[in-house]
């Protein structure tokens, strides 16, 4: 009736959880446009209903980790410069640089990453899969699988949200939209750490955000 590719499409479209969007392709058999229609009804899919309205407002902000060590400027746009000043969205856009403190992406969005990269970590998960002797004919199917994985360790937005790993950036960029009511888009950030590239203590700085966040 439906593949788990349509699910992870409808969840592309709607910015909803897997189980919702596989729920509502069961409701109305696989058919994606009915299953929108269906998120909308129940009222969880409002990002879709926004996601063609023109985001031209909005803020750069800046975190800055303490003593200085690491900075991040990010721009998140919505439709208006009243939202554009509000403490929802104010307090969104901080989380979203804090988490891209804390987790290192190298882009927002996955069809920002350039294919040669992408072409380079097929071949190292490749040639892994062969030197675990994986049948040939499943060896592409775990490339793929690998790939998805690493989508989830550098693109924002498909990594889990540091404040909530049971929810991805999107997810929570998603709930934001269906509480402020205007559309929101993460349009680019810049992350500097101090010393990048020199040997240095590593410091485990999502689980240093996560413990600071709960006190």
């Amino acid at each position: 009736m439906f593949t788990a590719q349509d699910v992870a499409q409808l969840r592309e479209m709607t910015g909803v959880g897997m189980m919702e969007c596989k729920k509502a392709l069961t409701e109305t058999n696989g058919d994606k446009d009915k299953a929108i229609e269906f998120l909308r009804e129940k009222g969880i899919a409002t990002a879709a209903k926004k996601a063609g309205r023109i985001a031209a407002e909005g803020v750069v902000t800046s975190y800055i980790h303490m003593g200085g060590k690491i900075g991040v400027l990010l721009e998140v746009n919505c439709e208006t410069d009243f939202v554009a000043i509000s403490e929802q969205f104010l307090s969104l856009t901080k989380d979203i640089a804090l988490h891209i403190a804390a987790c290192k992406p190298l882009v927002v969005r996955k069809e920002e990453l350039s294919e040669e990269l992408l072409e380079q970590e097929r071949a190292i998960y490749r040639a892994q899969a062969l030197s675990e002797n994986k049948p040939a004919a499943i060896v592409e199917k775990m490339v793929e699988g690998r790939i998805t994985k690493y989508y989830k360790e550098v693109v924002l937005l498909e990594q889990p949200f540091v404040k909530d790993d049971s929810i991805t950036v999107s997810e929570y960029v998603n709930q934001g939209i269906q509480k402020i009511g205007e559309k929101i888009n993460v349009r680019r950030f810049v992350r500097y750490e101090m010393g990048e590239g020199l040997e240095k203590r590593k410091d485990d700085f999502a689980c240093e955000v996560m413990n600071a966040t709960k006190k």
